[in-house]
């Protein structure tokens, strides 16, 4: 390991001994701090494998993303809350300090998802969307306009703070739905979608992870497209990782790794048509139907996807 790479791990366990040190991890002054620097370390050109790293570091990374989700879901209820006081919440997301990535996420899922749907996806899940589910939200108003979005969540107050964003807004009240329930539960229903996201923070550890992908796989429609947010290089110290050849039962359309300060990584596959296919070893379509974009930069370098207009789905 480089002396760049000892570096960046030595940092981020320091900041790591400081977070879990902490009596909470609710927004303040020296939380937000903490977390700022560890997502800026982690975005600019480092190229790390975390699977390669010391099993102590890899324990001490397993940990910081269970500290990262926990903040991340403490953050969201707290804007959620503060939404939700006014009459039109809708009308003041960019409140949230992070709307902007969000806008960007989705904007870069959206494209790589066009480019692969042969048909107006009309009925969409979103596994794990908290408190404040920004993408749905996002792609509802922004990208699928007619779409139904049925979100997942384990916690009941994570859905009660959601479905209160959107109670104000006729459109999206009636195109939006909240299920409380453990996604390895939902089977027969996930048949009923076009496309399933799948956020980064469902399955933090590695085998759980590949249980509820091996289970999307099992009971999702066939030729319906899995969006499966990922990391990469160093910001695998923020989010789990998902390689490629995890996606049993799926073929994998395209591996995007960003190089702005939208920090996940995303996966778009499809479940074959041929459901006995669905049991096979994930499936990569040649390089030439990959995206595949490598190194990254810093956050205020700008967006590798720039202000373009997203494709159009077909209709």
């Amino acid at each position: 390991m480089g002396n760049q790479e000892e570096r960046l791990v030595q940092r981020v366990t320091e900041i790591y001994e400081c977070v879990s040190k902490l009596p909470t991890l609710s927004p303040s002054k020296e939380v937000n701090e903490l977390f700022t620097e560890l997502v800026n370390i982690c975005i600019p050109v480092i190229a790390i494998d975390v699977s390669k790293l010391s099993s102590e570091v890899q324990a001490m990374r397993s940990e910081l993303i269970m500290l990262c989700g926990e903040a991340e879901g403490l953050l969201e209820s707290h804007h959620s809350d503060l939404l939700a006081s006014y009459d039109n919440p809708l009308d003041h997301l960019r409140l949230f300090p992070y709307y902007s990535n969000y806008l960007k996420l989705s904007l870069l899922e959206y494209t790589l998802l066009a480019r692969h749907v042969s048909s107006r996806p009309g009925r969409v899940a979103f596994v794990g969307s908290g408190p404040l589910p920004l993408t749905s939200i996002v792609l509802a108003k922004r990208h699928m306009p007619v779409a139904e979005f049925h979100n997942y969540d384990l916690d009941p107050t994570a859905n009660d703070r959601a479905s209160r964003l959107v109670r104000s807004d006729p459109d999206m009240a009636a195109r939006m739905a909240f299920h409380t329930a453990d996604v390895l539960s939902v089977t027969d229903e996930l048949r009923g979608f076009d496309v399933v996201f799948l956020a980064a923070l469902v399955g933090v550890g590695h085998d759980e992870k590949v249980r509820v992908i091996e289970h999307l796989a099992r009971h999702m429609a066939p030729g319906a497209v899995l969006v499966a947010r990922s990391a990469h290089s160093a910001r695998a110290f923020l989010y789990p990782v998902v390689e490629p050849a995890e996606l049993t039962g799926f073929e994998v359309l395209t591996v995007h790794h960003p190089v702005d300060e939208v920090i996940n990584s995303v996966i778009v596959a499809r479940k074959p048509k041929d459901d006995h296919a669905a049991g096979a070893a994930a499936v990569t379509r040649p390089c030439k139907c990959c995206e595949m974009v490598q190194g990254f930069h810093h956050f205020r370098h700008g967006s590798v996807m720039g202000d373009a207009a997203p494709e159009e789905l077909p209709s």
